[in-house]
């Protein structure tokens, strides 16, 4: 008898699906911005203010950006898991790609909630 070893997480498909799902969000929000950017022509900083002025558009904003840091980081964490051997070395990359994510996800909402 053969012991398989199994290396890995065991994400698989619902990492995939997570990929897709995001990549439709982002696809969805980028149609509306270019629609709204295309109706409100020509564009200057009142406009945007104005654009980003109502609550329901901060949180599609926000959904996108949640959407794009959760893409990035299967991404980005697949890549590691991939190339990176060393397990500490991997850890550490991991762990520094979560701390950016993070803080850009804070920077994201202060801004988009700032004065």
């Amino acid at each position: 008898m053969v012991n398989r070893v199994v290396v890995g997480a065991h994400y698989g498909i619902r990492d995939w699906l997570v990929q897709r799902i995001t990549a439709i969000v982002m696809a969805v929000y980028a149609v509306i911005l270019g629609f709204v950017v295309l109706a409100r022509a020509p564009f200057d900083h009142q406009t945007l203010k104005a654009l980003f002025a109502p609550q329901w558009f901060r949180v599609l904003t926000l959904i996108f950006v949640l959407s794009l840091l959760w893409h990035a980081w299967i991404g980005v964490r697949d890549i590691l898991m991939d190339y990176i051997q060393p397990v500490a070395v991997r850890l550490t990359l991991e762990v520094l790609a979560i701390l950016t994510l993070a803080g850009y996800a804070f920077w994201s909402v202060t801004i988009l909630w700032s004065p």
